[in-house]
Order: structure tokens, then C-alpha cells, then sequence
């Protein structure tokens, strides 16, 4: 073997070296959207401040936090705002999304200025995962220390997520990108659904072991920092820097810059309109699909009229089915290229929630087979989403175009749980609130199917692969 072709074996061997430990990121951050966020962090946080409400109540002699007066003296205050304890995860979600808003865009723009995204990745991955476990520590009526914890959490979580994708052009070339980035999301999926499980143990058994029900879920809430923190070593051990910073500053230095260049950024973006085209595509049928997974347990109790475990029981199904959808996403794009496969995609997404209009109230196994429609769409639409938006950054500015991208779906994704509530209250059917989500999918294909992604690419400089 020639020396060339040496270096061309070594080089290839640290691709997919980096490729594989990059994956690892989404198993391991997969258990914050997962097991916090969506399982346990809303009800207990939400049980802390009732309980820290009623002690406030008995405190000054009011009636107790029950039946028709829950709304007005079961309220909690925080900066001079006083509303009902029950309405504290859905405001809080609201600032924290907001929060990111302001603070991706200027991470996206510092990780391109000064190269440092190992680094970056290690602070907000470790970040997030220190102020997860911290969740354990709020118990009784100390409410205030989990909403911090989650804000700063939920801060590090979209930070690191913008920092991890922006390796994706960097780690895989034009005609890779699409099996890196779906076999990562699958792996999420996959390591979302182990962690969940083993969580489901702790939490339905913690009285085999002694464990009140609140020790449990603190339980979980550490075991989760540990988890992402623990994981997280595997992409940090991979991956390496891959171009050298366009300045030196540090600090606030950094920052300043990055913040300037953010300005450059947006100011040049307007010359790539055929990107804009596709990013604003995704916003829409992003937030269809995260509406969805918002609003699926919902329909399934109120409208289908299941029980409890039977919700588990699909939550958990959607996880790991994802992992298989997420592959066979990144076979059919193989294929017939990302772009077809993402448009077949969408029309799937139309004929399930179709599908769930008919979904006889009761039926657990046709519930479950929904889930099983959902579960084979969830993953690959977004991997390929991803791995397509990629190709159409310009090169060196792919961390702050990912901020874009984040913080665009994080903006967009009030208004398909509006046309959901503002569906269910005016017809009174969630039947027909849970259908009237096709309008989402149905304009995101029909956009994504007008944008010529061979020229995107081609405009901003980068080769296109071979199949779209």
C-alpha cells in the first residue's frame, strides 16, 4: 500500500470513527426530552407548587385548594406574577422557550468564530446534565429551585443540540450525510426508550424497594443527569476540531464577536433564498409533528377514553419503533435520495393522522397500531430533515444556520397546538382537532416539493450528493 493510499485508510477510519461517537449524543441527551420533560418533570414539578400553594392557603386561614375555588387560592407568585399552580409548566415552557430564542442564535455564531466545538459540546452537555441531576433536589414546596434548574437545563439541552448538529457537515461528506444522520436520530429514539423503560421500573416499583413516590421520581431525575453526562463522553472522546478559528478572542471577547458575526450572518442569508425556502418549509411541518407527540396522550385519554397505562404502553412503542423508522428512513433515502424519501414521508404523516380520526374510542390494539404509524415517520422525518438542511449551509457558518433552525422550530411550534385547542373548542371533537393537523404536513410537502435543493446546494457552494 502506497503512502497515499495509508493516509487515505487512516483518514477514512477517523471518519467513521467520529461518525459513531457523534451518534452517541442523541442517546445520550434523548433522556431530557424523554424521561424529564415529557414523562415526569411536568406532574411533579406542577404536585410541588399545589403543595407549596395549600401551605400558603392554610397559612392564611383561606379554603382549602379544592373543588371550585382550586383556581383561585390553589395560585403560587414568582416576580410579582401570581396564577394558579396548575398552569406553572405550561408558562414555564413559554419563558424557557423563549429563553433559547435569545441565547442559540449567539451560541450558533461563537462555535463558528472560534472553532471550539468539542469544548462547547463538553460545557453545555455537562451543563445540562449537572443541572438535571439537581432536579433531585427539589422536594417539598421548593418549586423555584426547579424552575431554575429546568431553564438553565433546557438552555444547555438546545445549545449542545445546536454545537452536535453543526459537526454533521464537518464529520460526513455530501453522499454520507444522510445514513449518519438518521442512524443517529434512530439511536436517540433507541436510547430514549431504554432510559424511559428502566425509569418506568423505578418509578412503578418504588414500593418493592421502599422508595415514597417522590423519592422515586427525584431518583430519576439524578439517574438522567448521570446518564447524559455518562454518555456524553463517547461523542467527546470521538470527535476533534476540524478548521481553525477566524479570530482569537476569548470570553467576552467571544461572545462580542460572535454576536457581530451573527449580524454578518443573517445580513448574507438573504442571498441564499432557496435555503430560507426549505428552513422555512421544515418550521411548518416541524411543528405538525411536534404537536402530534404533544397532544397524542391527550386525544388518546380524553377523546379515546383509554387508561393511563395503556398511554405508557404507546409512549414507550413510538420510542422504539422510531429507531426502526429512523433506519429505514436512511435506506430509502439511499435509494431514491433524502428529498423523495422526505416528501413520502409527509404523505405518510397525512394518511395516519387520518387514520386516528378513526380510532374507535376503547381500542387499545388500533391506538397501538397508531402508534406503531407514527412511531415508523417520527424519527426519519427529522434525521433527514437535518441531514438535508445541511448540505444547503454555507461552509464555516453551519453552527449559527443550526441555530436558525432550532430556534425557528422552537418559535413556530405554538401554533399547531392552537389550531388543535382552537379545532377541539370550537367543533367540540379532539376527533376533528387531531385530523385538522394534515393542513401542517399537507403544506409542508407541497413547499418542500417546489424548492430545487440541487440548486440550494449548488448556491452556497457545496457539492450536491448524488441521489435528492
Amino acid at each position: 500500500m502506497s503512502v497515499m493510499d495509508s493516509e487515505a485508510a487512516s483518514g477514512a477510519a477517523q471518519r467513521r470513527r467520529e461518525q459513531r461517537g457523534w451518534c452517541w449524543y442523541d442517546w445520550a441527551n434523548s433522556v431530557f426530552p424523554t424521561s424529564v420533560t415529557t414523562v415526569f418533570l411536568s406532574l411533579y414539578l406542577t404536585s410541588v407548587a399545589t403543595a407549596a400553594a395549600k401551605a400558603d392557603v392554610a397559612r392564611n386561614g383561606l379554603n382549602a385548594c379544592a373543588g371550585d375555588n382550586s383556581l383561585v387560592n390553589c395560585d403560587i407568585s414568582i416576580l410579582g406574577l401570581t396564577f394558579p399552580a396548575g398552569s406553572l409548566w405550561g408558562y414555564l415552557l413559554s419563558v424557557a422557550t423563549v429563553v433559547q430564542v435569545v441565547v442559540l442564535p449567539i451560541t450558533g455564531a461563537v462555535a463558528d468564530r472560534t472553532q471550539n466545538k468539542r469544548l462547547m459540546l463538553a460545557i453545555f452537555a455537562f451543563g445540562g446534565a449537572i443541572t438535571t441531576g439537581l432536579l433531585a433536589l427539589v422536594a417539598g414546596q421548593n418549586w423555584q429551585l426547579g424552575v431554575v434548574l429546568f431553564i438553565i437545563g433546557n438552555i444547555c439541552f438546545g445549545a449542545s443540540i445546536v454545537v452536535y448538529y453543526s459537526f454533521l457537515p464537518e464529520i460526513a461528506d455530501a453522499d454520507e450525510r444522510d445514513k449518519v444522520s438518521t442512524r443517529g436520530w434512530a439511536i436517540g429514539y433507541l436510547g430514549g426508550g431504554t432510559a424511559l423503560a428502566l425509569h418506568l421500573v423505578i418509578y412503578l416499583g418504588h414500593d418493592a424497594v421502599g422508595l415514597s413516590e417522590s423519592a422515586a421520581v427525584r431518583l430519576i431525575f439524578f439517574s438522567s443527569g448521570i446518564w447524559w453526562a455518562v454518555f456524553t463522553l463517547l461523542p467527546l472522546t470521538a470527535l476533534r476540531r476540524h478548521a481553525a478559528p477566524e479570530g482569537g478572542e476569548r470570553g467576552t471577547a467571544a461572545v462580542t464577536a460572535g454576536f457581530k458575526q451573527l449580524l454578518s450572518t443573517l445580513r448574507e442569508a438573504k442571498h441564499f433564498p432557496l435555503t430560507l425556502a426549505f428552513l422555512g418549509s421544515y418550521w411548518i411541518y416541524t411543528d405538525g409533528i411536534s404537536t402530534v407527540s404533544q397532544v397524542s396522550a391527550q386525544y388518546g385519554s380524553l377523546e379515546l377514553k383509554l387508561p393511563q397505562d395503556s398511554l405508557i404502553v404507546t409512549l414507550l412503542i413510538v420510542q422504539f419503533i422510531a429507531f426502526v423508522g429512523g433506519m429505514l428512513h436512511g435506506a430509502l433515502a439511499r435509494r431514491i435520495g433524502a428529498k423523495k424519501t422526505i416528501l413520502v414521508s409527509l404523505a405518510t404523516w397525512l394518511l395516519v393522522l387520518v387514520a386516528a380520526y378513526f380510532v374507535q374510542a376503547g381500542q387499545e390494539m388500533q391506538f397501538y397500531g397508531l402508534a406503531v404509524g407514527i412511531g415508523m415517520v417520527l424519527g426519519g422525518t427529522n434525521a433527514l430533515s437535518r441531514s438535508l438542511f445541511s448540505q444547503m449551509i454555507p461552509p464555516g457558518r453551519e453552527a449559527e444556520y443550526f441555530s436558525l433552525y432550532e430556534v425557528g422550530e422552537r418559535s413556530t411550534s405554538w401554533l399547531g397546538p392552537l389550531v388543535f385547542a382552537g379545532v377541539g373548542q370550537a367543533t367540540g371533537s379532539f376527533r376533528l382537532a387531531i385530523v385538522s393537523l394534515v393542513i401542517f404536513f399537507a403544506v409542508g410537502l407541497v413547499l418542500v416539493a417546489l424548492v430545487p435543493v440541487r440548486r440550494a446546494i449548488e448556491a452556497v457552494g457545496n457539492r450536491p450528493p448524488e441521489l435528492l
